[in-house]
Parts: C-alpha cells; structure tokens; sequence
C-alpha cells in the first residue's frame, strides 16, 4: 500500500521525535543528520557536517515546509529566518542591507546557500578575508573598482592590505546615512591598522570637534577619501604634496563654511600661501621639498598655536622652521649678532615675528644700507694697508661687484665678524672669509684635496679660493670672462703648473711640460682651435675642487677610477671597455690591467687620424704584449706598418679598440663567427681559409709553427750555401787570375788599343734591351723589396718615405714585378723565335754546342776550373756560354718562377687561399723573402765579381751593354767558341765595327750607377743584418 508524501514525513518525523527522546532519556542528544531526514530523499545537496549549521534539521531553516505539497519559495525576507538564531536581524533591518525600499541582498548573497555556509575563518569562506572582498563586489561593483585602485589593495601574502570589513567592522550595522556618529566611527576603524595617526587626530583641533558633533569637522575620509585611498607620493593622491594646498583649501579657504562658521585668526590663508615663497616653490616651480600645510601644522595633531604641543606654538616653531631652514645663525648674521644666540637666546625673535605666516616671502635687506657702508671707504681706489712690507689693495670695484655672481649677497654675509655698532665695522674682523658658509661641498672636497692638504700646512704655494676665483668679482663657470669658464682653465691652472712654476717643481711625473703637452693634445686643440667648451680640461680630469694626487684611491686620476672619470665624456667607450679583457681579465703577477691613461696618455694624448697615430699604438700594444708584438712585426703587416704604411692592419683593426675580448668569446672579433668579417674590413674577398692566415706566426718555434720552422731552416741553408760556395768560388778564381796574370794583360792592354778595329758581336741589339729591361725591373724589386724585408732599419724606412710612403712603394715593387715577368716572357717568345730561324729542334738547342742551358760539358768545365784554380791543370777551352754564365741565366729563370709565384700569392691572398689554407700565405712569405735576399746577395756579389771585379776585367766588363767584344778577348775567354766560329767560315759575318763613343760612355755610366747602388744596398743589408736586427 502507497503512503502519501505526508504521511510519510509525518512518519518518519514521529520516528526521528522517538529517537531523540530516547537519546535524551540515555542522557545524549544525538544531532539531527541531514542525511536521515526524508528531506534527503528528493535533496542531494551537499551534507552540512562541515557547516555551522550541522546541528539543525531541515526545517529550522525551512519553517511551513511540512505542508504536502510544500511550497516552492523561500519567504520574501529571508533573513527573518535567520533571525531566530542569530541576533544581528534587527541590526540588520535598519541597515543599508536591510532593504528600505530597494532590493536588498538575503543572507545568502554575502554567506553563500545554508548548506554551503563556512566559518568566516575557513579559507574557502564566501565571508573569508580571501574572498569577502569579491563577495561584496557583487553589489558594490563601483566601490570595488574605487578601491582597487587604492593603497588597501596591494596585496601582502594572499590578503590586501585591508579588506571589506577591516574598515567595515560590523557589516550588519552599514548606516544608511552618514551623520556624526558614522564620522566618529569611521574614524574607529581606521584606528583599527592606524592607530598612533588616529590618536593624534582625536587630540587635535579636527578630533576634538567630531567629538563634539560638528558636522563640519573633517574625518579620514575627508582628506583621504573613502574606498580609492592612495599613497601620498602618488601625484593623483588629495594628499600628495602638490595637492595639500589646495585640499585643506576646501575648509579653510575665503568664504568657505569652515571660514564662516569658526572663529580662525588668520584670514586669505589659500590665498597668502600661493603668494608665498613657498606657494611660488610649489606653484610655479613644482618643488615637492617646499613647505606645504602638512611641513607646519603636521600631518594629523594640527593643534591651536597657544598648546604648548603645537607645531607653530612660539616655542616650537623655530624646531619646525629647522627642519628644512639649516644654519639660521649663520643666514641671519646680518640681523643678529653672532653672539646672542648662545648668550641671549630669548631675545632673538622667532620666525613667524619677522616672517608672518601664510605671507613668507624672500628677505631684501635695504640693499645700500650694509653694502654702502663698506663702499664708503672701499670704493676708494687708492684704499691700501701694508702687510709684510708690501702694498695691499683694498679697493673693491662697485661694478665688478654689481656684476658678479655675488651681487646679491651682502658684504657682511660673507665678512661675518663685522660689528655694525662700531665707528669701523670691520675692525672686528680677524678671520678670512670662510666661504663654506654658502659653498659646504665644495669646501669640504677643498679640504681633503691637495690643494687644501697643503694650506692647512701653511704652504705659501697653496692656492685658496681667491686664486682662482676673484674675491669680489667673481662669476659664473659659464660666463666667458671668468677665470673658471672652460676656456681660461687651462690658463687658470698653468699660473701655478706651467713649466718652472711652484707646483711644476714638486710634481715629478712622465711629463714635464703639462701644460704644453695638454695645448697641442686633441683635448687643448679642440679647446683652443676649434673652440669647443665642452672638450676635456683640467677640472674635468682633476676635478674642480678635489684635486688628489694619482697614487691617492679617491683621486679622479687614479687608475682604479680613470675609466669612470674619462666614462663622463666617453660613455660609449666606457661601457664597452667594461666587458672587454682588459676590464675583466686577471692581471699578471707583479702588473696591472691597463686603463685610459696607459694607451692614451695623460696630457699629450693625440688624435687617431694624425699622421703616425696608427703606427704608435703597436709600442703602446707592445708596452704589455712584447711576445705578441715582435712576432707581429715578422708578418707582412708589421712590417709595412715599421716603415710607416698606416693603412695596414694595426692591433685595434683585428683586435678592436676597447671592446677587447678573448677569441674564444663569441662576441670577439677574433671568434671563429666574426673573424672572417673581421678580414673583411680590409680585404674585401676573405674566406674561412683566408682567415687561417698566421698573425703572429714566427718561424723560430717550431713546436707550434713546424711549416714556417722548416720552411726556414731550407731556405737558410740555400741561402748559406749557395753564397758559401759562390764565394770560394770568386776566392779561388781571383787567386788563380792574379798568379796568371801574365797571360791576360797582353790581351787587356790589346783591347784598349784596338780603337776603331772590328769588333765580335757576341749579343744582339734586342738581347741587350732585354738585359737593360731585366735590370732596371730587378733593382726596382731589389730596393722595395728589401727595403720592405729589412723594415726595421732606419735606411728602409728612409726608403718608404723617399718612394712616397710605403702604399707607393708597393706600387713601385709590382710594376717591377710585372715588367720583370713581361722580360721574361719576351725572352721566351725571343728563344723560340730563334729556334725556329735556326731550324734546329727543342733537343739540339737545348742540349748543342751554343746552349745557355747545362749540359753535360759543363761539369767537364767546372771540374777543369777548379783544378785550373788550384793550379792541377790548364784552364779550359770555354765555349759560346760558361757553367757560371749559365748559372746566373738559369737563376733569372728560378727566381721569376719560384719569388713570382709567391709573389702573387702575396698580392692576391684571397684568390690564393680559395684553394690552400691561410699559413700558405706564410710560407710563401719565407720562400718570397729569403729567395729575394738570395738573389740580391749573389748579384750583387758574385755577379758583380764576374763583370766589374775580376782583374782581367775591371773596372767593368761592358760587353751586355754593347755587345761587342775585341777579337784576341774572345781567343781568350771563349776559345772554343772562336774555334767553331772559325771553322764554320761565319766568323767574318759576326764581325762589327766599335759602337760610338758617347753611347759607349751612357752604358759604363749607367753600369757603374748599378754597381754604386748594388754595392750600396749589400752594404746596407749587411749592417742591418748586423747592427739592428730585432
């Protein structure tokens, strides 16, 4: 059988009545659980366990709900059901929650659904600090985003600063209205986080009449507003400073019902204070240290002038006047005498009696009262005392005065011991004027720099502050004709540190002349020639007044603050220079990081575009990297920058200037990222391989440059052993030519007689030009080259300078390469061309009886010479070309090919290295430098031997300039060749008559010119080989 739905209740109601009543017999009452309840059988809701309410039933809160059916709404106010349990209802009801005609929030809204409700002080709490904030936001959507903006929103943990009902303690008891209780209340909550503020407020004037009930009286909310509170230094704040004025302005300005209604002594207070030199402070000049209402009458114990607590009673004002006004006694010695504020205290008037509140303004002494009383007897020219038997001026020009940065500042402001009183005002006077009364820092710094070390000893050679700054005539810095504008300081400065003055005597550092040094620095001539103030003086290095010596920690000039002190002007260099290694890196054991001063210099520093500039910062460079340096100046950039070349590449153009990083910083321009751009700079077509280049390669170590070592070591033993052998070559010949002498003179005295006679034709006209051609090109390449090799003698770098400066001189050396290899290869194309007319093919020409080129005879020749030379056997019967002849002809060929090729390595090392690694390009270097030197060395030797020094050919063997050569010479130089030319019939066809004899004396000029700058350039090498190697 179906129960109704009430019945039902009705039954289990009566069941849960048993329960209960036995749980009371039992002595226990057990609670009533919701989910026992027949409630539950329809409701799921949550169970209350964990709520306030867990004790009570279903209908306890629900009242009327046993009907059958129940009704579906909760009654039209349902905080009357909460009522019955919690006293707040009435309170409730008359407040602003409480409805009163509007719609009113139920209990719910703000403390959730009954079975969701949570002590306030869970932390899942709809009341909660948490989370009421928000729960009041629901309804209060204005006031949350007001006060969300305010102070009391900034969070502190995982809680604003104040919540809801931190200032809205009792939120059933919200007024509707506000009145004077509120006011006093309001004034009770913020007492709540402020209370030593709300103490001062309720003994002050405003707390006194809130007490009172006066409806005009201002609370906290009157200043700092109500939900959108902001910090007094937030500009938008009523009580930041700018705003002050003008807020308290509200009540106490003219006309105003604070100003109607209440008896205030003083009248126009808004008004007089922006006519003050404090409203002016704060009104035209936005000085937020000026004094505002709040730096007098205090912030919140404003109090009448008559309590002995107040800020403005007539014994506390001075103590308030201090905290912004310092020294009184010392601005106020005109007035007063010095000596009545110790002694007679009391008779000194207070502030306001002189300076009348709300109307302060500046002070004007009568202007010629003091002043002309001085001038009286100081505006009299010949106004003089003596002193140590010298004639002391005390005139004291009025319009100099008027004129000086002191116009305004009276006599006896800065002659402070004067006595008005007396007949002579200044014969009280027994001190120096002490101008720390105006000037405090800059004295102060005065006093601890050298300057004033040195006068407070007595130094006579001191300078104090009228040396620099005229006693009554004194201006600005910034005016021209100060002795102080950027101009005049190094005028200034040199009165006393010019060479041979006072302080120059004493100071004994790396520059002598430091005034000098400083005028032709880029600082001076900036200053001087181009008339830029704002380039570095002496003050701005030195300071203005805290002059210290360098060794001194806190001297601007100290290495440990040069940075920062050239940093002033420099910003950017500054800043880069601090991350560079010389900044950050670890000094060496016994040296320092360098700074500015080390690379720059102190007074002499000069401009980077100046002639010499560049090369200069390799000895700075090498003032630290010595090692770095003399391997740097055996590479082709450091030598071309000895001999002046200031486009080559310098350490700042690899290394940068004073953002100087380690290569392996990816930063650094030498990193494997940057240092192919790096090249760039100067050679446009750099590559990876390129950049492989050797900077400071040395082919002295072997361990870390086994190539460049190697390469050398060759090259030096071809060298040594080529000239070895040459010279006991020319030594044995010159031995043998001297003992046999007697076999040649008939044949030299015969040429010179043989006057017009027909001569032999050894050489055509066109193999001549070649050889003069090959020469000239040659002794070009000799001098530039060598010049360039031998860099660091002084006679190289003359050289650089005579050609034009090195960029010239490079020019110079590759025409003469390219004429030379043009010669060569007109050579060629000349020996083909006689190949051909003779008919003969590549192997009888090169290997018959006329060839230039070794054959197997030759060795018979030089085997036979040397037993010649020793005297074992018969001089040979020589041919058309001897073994020498040939070796100095098959030299011209290696040395086109061999110091060509590299040669063309050097011009061109970004083609070059496209294909072989970058230290190819130094050991091409080696092989173009020593093969060079060879080649001077053994022309200009033993060459010269053959054709100038041999006895039986001195002074000069010209037949390469003439071609010719007398019959009996050629029976006895080349026997063998006239044999052939004589059975060959053809000796008649090469039979010529004498050049002419002017022609003939151009050729022996030009050979001896040769020989003189052969001998000369051999000479040169030898002695920088000897005495200036580095």
């Amino acid at each position: 059988m179906a129960l109704s739905p009430r019945f039902r209740f009705g039954a289990l109601s009566g069941a849960c009545f048993l329960l209960l009543a036995a749980g009371l017999i039992g002595g226990s009452a057990a609670p009533a659980v919701a989910q026992e309840s027949p409630c539950a059988e329809c409701h799921d809701d949550v169970p209350l366990d964990a709520t306030p309410h867990a004790e009570l039933a279903c209908l306890d809160c629900h009242p009327g709900f046993d009907a059958d059916p129940h009704p579906e709404a909760l009654p039209a106010k349902p905080y009357a059901v909460c009522a019955e349990c919690h006293d707040a209802g009435e309170k409730l009801a008359a407040s602003v929650h409480g409805g009163a005609g509007k719609a009113a929030p139920s209990c719910r809204e703000c403390h959730g659904a009954g079975h969701k409700i949570l002590p306030a002080e869970n932390a899942a709490s709809l009341a909660g600090p948490g989370h009421i904030t928000a729960t009041c936001a629901q309804c209060h959507q204005a006031e949350a985003k007001t006060a969300a903006r305010g102070i009391h929103a900034v969070l502190q943990g995982d809680r604003p600063n104040a919540t809801c009902v931190d200032c809205h303690s009792a939120p059933h008891e919200i007024a509707k209205a506000a009145s004077s209780a509120s006011a006093a209340k309001a004034l009770a909550s913020c007492s709540t986080c402020h209370a030593a503020v709300a103490t001062e407020q309720h003994a002050s004037l405003h707390g006194k009449a809130a007490a009172r009930g006066d409806a005009l009286a201002p609370t906290c909310l009157t200043c700092h507003g109500g939900h959108g509170i902001l910090s007094h230094k937030d500009a938008k704040s009523p009580v930041a400073v700018m705003n002050i004025p003008l807020l308290c302005g509200k009540c106490h300005r003219e006309g105003s019902e604070v100003s109607l209604t209440h008896d205030i002594p003083q009248e126009n207070i808004l008004e007089n204070y922006a006519d003050s030199i404090h409203g002016e402070g704060l009104f035209q000049k936005g000085l937020t240290v000026t004094a505002v209402c709040t730096s007098c009458h205090s912030a919140h114990n404003i109090l009448p002038h008559g309590d002995p607590k107040s800020t403005i009673n007539a014994k506390n004002v001075v103590a308030t006047c201090t905290q912004c006004h310092a020294q009184i006694e010392l601005v106020h010695r005109k007035v007063i005498e010095g000596h009545l504020w110790e002694s007679a205290p009391n008779q000194i008037p207070v502030c306001v009696d002189c300076h009348e509140p709300h109307k302060v303004r500046r002070v004007f002494y009568s202007a010629g009262m003091a002043n002309q009383d001085c001038l009286t007897c100081h505006a009299k020219p010949d106004l003089a005392v003596e002193r140590d038997g010298k004639q002391v001026s005390l005139y004291t020009d009025p319009d100099a005065y008027a004129a000086s940065t002191h116009a305004k500042t009276a006599c006896a402001q800065c002659h402070t011991e004067v006595t008005p009183s007396h007949t002579r005002p200044c014969e009280t006077i027994t001190r120096k004027v002490d101008c720390g009364v105006c000037h405090a820092a800059q004295v102060e710094q005065y006093q601890i720099s050298i300057h004033g070390t040195l006068a407070a000893k007595n130094d006579p050679d001191a300078p104090g502050c009228l040396d620099c700054h005229s006693p009554h005539a004194t201006k600005s810095k910034n005016e021209p004709l100060s002795p102080t504008f950027a101009r005049n300081v190094p005028t200034l400065c040199a009165r006393c540190h010019r060479v041979g003055a006072q302080a120059a005597v004493r100071i004994h550092g790396e520059t002598a002349d430091i005034v000098g040094s400083y005028a032709d620095s880029i600082h001076g001539q900036g200053l001087t020639e181009s008339g830029l103030v704002v380039t570095a003086t002496c003050v701005n290095c030195h300071s203005s007044h805290g002059e210290l010596p360098p060794d001194d920690p806190r001297s601007t000039v100290n290495r440990a603050n040069l940075p920062d002190t050239c940093g002033k002007c420099h910003y950017g260099v500054k800043e880069a220079f601090a991350t560079s290694i010389h900044a950050t890196g670890e000094p060496k054991d016994g040296e320092h990081l360098p700074v500015c001063e080390d690379c720059h210099s102190s007074h002499n520093i000069s401009r980077l575009d100046l002639p010499g500039a560049r090369t200069k910062m390799l000895s700075q460079c090498g003032g630290c990297h010595k090692e770095q340096a003399e391997t740097f100046f055996e590479t082709f950039h450091g030598k071309v920058s000895q001999l002046g070349g200031e486009s080559s590449a310098k350490c700042s153009d690899c290394h940068g200037k004073h953002n100087i990083l380690k290569p392996t910083d990816p930063a650094s321009t030498l990193s494997r990222d940057n240092v192919v751009a790096t090249c760039a700079q100067c050679h446009p077509g750099a590559n990876r391989r390129f950049a492989g280049y050797l900077t400071h390669a040395t082919h002295h170590d072997r361990d870390k440059y086994p190539w460049l070592y190697w390469v050398f070591r060759a090259m030096t033993a071809l060298l040594v052993g080529t000239l070895t052998f040459a010279v006991f070559h020319t030594v044995a010949w010159l031995v043998r030519l001297f003992l046999s002498r007697d076999q040649w003179r008939h044949m030299k005295a015969a040429s010179r007689l043989e006057g017009q006679a027909k001569l032999y034709q050894r050489f055509t006209a066109f193999q001549r030009l070649q050889h003069v051609a090959m020469m000239i090109s040659f002794f070009t390449l000799a001098i530039t080259g060598m010049a360039l090799k031998f860099s660091y003698a002084a006679w190289a770098q003359g050289f650089s300078r005579a050609f034009g400066g090195f960029e010239a001189m490079g020019i110079v050396h590759r025409l003469g390469a390219v004429a030379l290899i043009i010669v060569f290869c007109v050579h060629v194309w000349d020996v083909r061309r006689q190949k051909i007319a003779s008919g003969r093919t590549w192997l009888q020409t090169i290997l018959g009886p006329g060839s230039i080129l070794f054959t197997p005879r030759d060795l018979k020749e030089f085997i036979g010479s040397i037993k010649w030379f020793f005297g074992l056997g018969p001089r040979p019967n020589y041919g058309r070309f001897t073994y020498w002849e040939k070796f100095d002809y098959f030299a011209v060929f290696w040395g086109v090919l061999v110091i060509g090729s590299t040669g063309f390595a050097l011009w061109f090392p970004e083609l070059f290295t496209r294909v072989m690694p970058g230290w190819t390009i130094n050991v091409a270097t080696i092989i173009h430098s020593d093969e060079a030197l060879l080649a001077v060395g053994f022309i200009f030797t033993i060459h010269f031997f053959n054709t100038h020094f041999r006895p039986d050919k001195f002074p000069m063997d010209p037949v390469i300039f003439t071609g010719r050569v007398p019959l009996e010479e050629l029976k006895h130089d080349k026997p063998d060749e006239y044999a052939q030319m004589v059975a060959s019939g053809e000796l008649e066809e090469h039979m010529v008559g004498p050049i002419a004899k002017p022609v003939e004396r151009i050729f022996r000029i030009f050979g001896f010119i040769a020989l003189t700058i052969g001998l000369t350039l051999i000479g040169l090498i030898i002695y920088a080989m000897l005495f200036s190697y580095q």
